[in-house]
C-alpha cells in the first residue's frame, strides 16, 4: 500500500466518510552555499521527492483531530493560544495555525492523518515539509488562496521560533513552498529574491549519504562561527561578508585573527562559489558543479572547521571512485554528504561507500537519492 492509499485508508477508519481532501509538501536539499545565509549570502536549495503528506477535512468545530502515522499517535488541540499541545509534531501543526490567525488569515477546526517519507534526522527538513504542508492546506481550505506563498513559508519559519523553539532561518521553508520540479532556487538572503535555475542532468543524479553520526560539542560552535564573520565586517567596515571581496579580505589580513581570516575566506569564496554553479547550470556544465561542490567542502572541512572525520572520509571515497562533486550538506559535525553521481558509477559508489565507511566505523550509512521536484502542492 503506497502512502497515499495509507492515508486514506486511516483517516475514513479514524474520523468516517467523506474523504477530505490531500496535500502534500516537500523535504530540500542544498546544492551549494553553506554558512552564508546570515552573511547575507545566497544559498541554493531545492524541494525533493520525498514529502509529508496530509489529508484534511473541516469538521465544523473548533478543534483540530490530528493522528500522525508515522509515530503512531493522535492528538486533539484548541485553536486558541492556551491550548497548545505538548505532543512536538502536534505543535508543528498548532503553530501553523495561530501564524495563520495572526497573519490575519482564517482557520476553523479540521480532522487530520499524515505521514511521510522524508527521512528524520538526515538534515532534509521534514519539520518545514510538515509546516510547508499545513500551511499551503489551510490557506486553501479556509482563505481559498489569498496568503502569498512568500508569507506561507514566513508562516513556516515563525511557527520554528514560536512553538518549537528553533530560530531558524528561511531556507528550509522557502524551499518546501516554492519548489519547482526540475529547478533549483538561488534565494538571496539578504533581501529574499530569488531566481529558478533548471537543474534536469541526463546523465548524473544526486545520492545523499548520511553518516548517521552527529557528534556532540561543548560550546556553540555555529555562534563562534558567526562571531568571526561579524567581526571581520566591522574590520572592514562593511554590514556583511556579502559586501566584501576576496583582494580587500586579503589586503586586511594582518589585522584580523588567522581564524577569523579562514571564516572569512571560506564565505566570501562561497559567496562566489553560489553564482559560479548557477552560471556553470545554465550552461549545462556539471562538471564545473562538482569541482565547486568539492572546493565547498575544502573550505567547509579545513577554512570553516564544521566537517568531522567521518564526513571527510564520505567526500574521500567519492573522489577516488569518480563521483562529479560531493561535499558535507548542512550546518556539519556530522549528518549527510551530497554527492553529484554519474549514472553509469552510481551503483559502484553506492556500494563503496558502504562497504568502506562500515569496514572504518563498523555500520553502514544511510543512503537516499533523490529528485528535485515540486514543493507545497495539492494531491490529486
Amino acid at each position: 500500500m503506497d502512502m497515499k492509499e495509507l492515508i486514506r485508508k486511516t483517516f475514513v477508519e479514524r474520523f468516517g466518510a467523506p474523504e477530505g481532501q490531500l496535500f502534500a509538501s516537500a523535504g530540500r536539499i542544498n546544492l551549494i552555499g553553506e554558512h552564508t545565509d546570515y552573511n547575507e549570502g545566497f544559498v541554493f536549495p531545492g524541494a525533493i521527492d520525498k514529502v509529508i503528506m496530509a489529508e484534511i477535512r473541516p469538521n465544523g468545530s473548533h478543534s483540530v483531530r490530528a493522528l500522525s502515522i508515522d509515530i503512531d499517535e493522535y492528538c486533539e488541540f484548541g485553536l486558541n493560544e492556551e491550548d497548545a499541545p505538548s505532543q512536538s509534531w502536534a505543535r508543528y501543526i498548532f503553530g501553523v495555525c495561530r501564524e495563520i490567525m495572526k497573519h490575519g488569515g482564517k482557520v476553523e477546526g479540521f480532522d487530520t492523518v499524515f505521514a511521510g517519507n522524508v527521512p528524520l534526522g538526515a538534515g532534509l527538513s521534514s519539520s518545514a515539509a510538515l509546516e510547508s504542508c499545513f500551511a499551503f492546506a489551510l490557506n486553501e481550505l479556509f482563505n481559498a488562496g489569498s496568503i502569498s506563498k512568500f508569507e506561507l513559508a514566513r508562516i513556516g519559519q515563525s511557527t520554528e521560533h514560536n512553538y518549537c523553539g528553533v530560530n531558524c532561518g528561511i531556507m528550509d521553508q522557502f524551499a518546501s513552498v516554492f519548489g519547482k520540479a526540475g529547478h533549483l532556487i538561488r534565494l538571496d538572503c539578504r533581501d529574499l529574491s530569488y531566481e529558478y535555475f533548471p537543474f534536469s542532468p541526463e546523465h548524473h543524479s544526486l545520492v545523499l549519504v548520511d553518516s548517521r553520526v552527529k557528534h556532540e560539542l561543548k560550546d556553540s560552535p555555529y555562534n563562534k562561527r558567526r562571531e568571526s564573520c561579524e567581526r571581520v565586517a566591522r574590520a572592514l567596515g562593511v554590514p556583511s561578508l556579502r559586501d566584501v571581496s576576496l583582494a580587500e579580505l586579503n589586503a586586511a589580513r594582518v589585522t584580523i585573527s588567522d581564524e577569523d581570516y579562514r571564516r572569512a575566506k571560506y564565505v566570501v569564496e562561497e559567496r562566489d562559489r553560489v553564482l559560479c554553479v548557477c552560471s556553470a547550470l545554465g550552461r549545462g556544465d556539471y562538471e564545473e558543479v562538482g569541482r565547486m561542490m568539492y572546493a565547498t567542502h575544502e573550505g567547509l572541512s579545513k577554512d570553516y572547521e564544521v566537517s568531522c572525520e567521518e564526513l571527510d572520509f564520505l567526500v574521500d571515497v567519492a573522489r577516488r571512485t569518480g563521483v562529479t562533486g560531493a561535499r558535507i550538506m548542512g550546518g556539519g559535525f556530522g549528518g549527510c554528504t551530497i554527492n553529484l553521481v554519474e549514472n553509469s558509477i552510481h551503483d559502484r559508489f553506492i556500494a563503496e561507500a558502504c562497504k568502506q565507511f562500515a569496514e572504518k566505523y563498523g555500520h553502514e550509512p544511510k543512503i537516499y537519492d533523490v529528485v528535485i521536484s515540486d514543493g507545497a502542492r495539492r494531491v490529486e
